[in-house]
């Protein structure tokens, strides 16, 4: 079989004979919608809406990870913020040799501002908490 420039073409050429890669993607695309789509209403019906509590302890922190009782943005925040401050502060000793004053304003307003960041998502997550806590004591 010879193609449109007069070489003979072998018939393993995937992308003309066989199907192309995207259908494979859009066929995973729609099993992967269907299986999540199953899988959250498992995992709703399940765990959250479930009223009693598990026995086993394991199952319990899932129940109030599921249900976003326990939530995880307040320690990645603070690990997030210490690596910005260690950052911060490592490479302002980068400027010694460009600029003195520009190490320590980096240093000093660099270091400022990323605590100030943190604090300020810090104080929404603490309005959560106490407001989740009234909300308990007055049921």
């Amino acid at each position: 079989m010879y193609n449109t420039y007069g070489s003979y073409n072998y018939g393993n050429n995937l992308i003309s004979n066989g199907p192309s890669m995207g259908t494979g993607a859009i066929i995973w695309t729609i099993v992967s919608l269907i299986v999540a789509l199953a899988g959250c209403f498992v995992v709703y019906f399940v765990f959250v809406q479930k009223k009693e509590n598990p026995k086993q302890p394991f199952f319990a922190w899932l129940k109030d990870f599921l249900r976003f009782d326990k939530m995880m943005i307040e320690a990645i925040l603070k690990i997030g913020y210490y690596f910005c401050a260690i950052f911060i502060t490592l490479f302002s000793f980068a400027l010694i040799s460009e600029s003195f004053i520009g190490f320590l304003l980096t240093l000093i307003f660099g270091n400022l501002i990323a605590r100030l960041i943190a604090e300020g998502v810090l104080i929404k997550i603490m309005i959560w908490k106490n407001t989740t806590e009234i909300k308990k004591h007055l049921k």
